[in-house]
């Protein structure tokens, strides 16, 4: 699975609508709305590299409202609940 992670600028009075609609394409798993300089970070998951193309570009970035975005594909994910399974003993 691959996972990228899509910082998104939106007009300001439609934030609401943009994000609904964003988290309504497949292929985007989460969408948070946000401080600082983007308004929304959606979390998007594919299989294939090229499907990135079809979602991000395709997709995410012709929702009405949508400015602009910033792609950004994880390499590896670490996370408190990986880092547990992988020294559990078998409790």
């Amino acid at each position: 699975m691959i996972t990228a992670i899509v910082m998104i600028k939106a007009e300001v009075h439609r934030i609401p609508e943009v994000a609904e609609a964003i988290a309504e394409i497949e292929g985007v798993s989460e969408v948070y709305s946000v401080t600082g300089g983007v308004d929304l970070v959606a979390m998007v998951r594919v299989r294939r590299h090229e499907d990135l193309a079809v979602v991000i570009p395709g997709r995410v970035n012709k929702v009405p409202g949508v400015i602009s975005s910033d792609t950004h594909i994880s390499f590896q994910a670490y996370s408190r609940h990986d880092l547990e399974s992988a020294f559990a003993i078998g409790w």
